[in-house]
């Protein structure tokens, strides 16, 4: 088997999911493997590797991560054919294994999304504000990458949804809507039994702005603002959903990694003969 295909740690896979620069990844498991599992990598999608040419051009340009269970055979071969179809992938060493014991963040398993059925459908009220680019961020960076999220009058959601084979959201009285004082992004981490750093920072900065609670959070305020003035600048939802993806990136990073730094820039350090 060919060993020379390029390989990622479990460690740097870690490190790079959730964020925007994450990069495909495919789960190349076995099928009977594959369905009995209960835990899934976040935004996976799910391929038989002997079937490589049927969907490698999926994925032309895009450098994928193929992983299975232990980052042997199935994961070497599944590369190995992406290579002869023009695609160039990475293999993750020690496979699902090694990524769940270094403490990999993971989705749960749901009858919403099957990662090996294609992209799922979303649809919620239009004109978005907080929660309901939230969501969507949080569908697209943490269970389904190509998920397509549509924005329709808030009389029609169930209709549409019913008619598109769609997964209604943040309306009243849907699996995915606020619960008690919690908000859907909350509830999107709850039924998906999401767990990442950052997550439920983020999660409480949502919340305390789209409950119109500040005191939960002194970063809502700020999101609150950022939020309306992206309804002001943008009329088409999608739109203003494209511009309001790298706002959760940022402010989740700032939760994951960044709330320990200060600014703190003195400009008068910088004159001449300032000790």
């Amino acid at each position: 088997m060919n060993d020379s295909h390029p390989k990622v740690s479990a460690a740097e896979l870690i490190w790079l999911i959730g964020g925007n620069a994450c990069p495909p990844l495919v789960d190349v498991r076995r099928e009977p493997l594959f369905r009995q599992s209960e835990t899934l990598v976040p935004t996976a999608v799910w391929r038989d590797h002997l079937r490589v040419r049927e969907w490698a051009r999926d994925y032309a340009g895009a450098a994928p991560i193929v992983f299975c269970a232990h980052g042997h055979n199935v994961s070497e071969l599944a590369a190995a054919l992406l290579r002869q179809e023009g695609v160039s992938a990475c293999i993750l060493e020690g496979g699902m294994e090694a990524y769940v014991a270094a403490g990999g963040p993971t989705i749960r398993r749901t009858g919403w999304f099957d990662p090996g059925a294609g992209p799922s459908r979303w649809v919620t009220r239009a004109r978005p504000k907080i929660d309901r680019i939230a969501c969507p961020w949080l569908i697209r960076r943490f269970i389904d990458r190509n998920a397509e999220i549509h924005f329709v009058a808030a009389e029609w959601v169930r209709n549409v949804a019913e008619e598109m084979q769609a997964i209604p959201f943040d309306i009243p009285d849907v699996e995915f809507s606020h619960v008690g004082d919690t908000c859907s992004f909350d509830t999107f981490l709850d039924r998906f039994g999401i767990e990442a750093p950052g997550l439920r920072e983020l999660a409480l900065i949502v919340r305390a702005a789209d409950t119109d609670r500040h005191h939960l959070s002194l970063q809502a305020p700020g999101l609150l603002a950022i939020s309306l003035g992206l309804s002001l600048a943008f009329a088409d939802d999608r739109a203003q959903l494209d511009a309001g993806m790298p706002l959760y990136d940022a402010l989740y990073l700032w939760c994951r990694w960044g709330q320990g730094e200060k600014h703190d820039w003195k400009p008068e350090r910088m004159r001449a003969g300032a000790p």
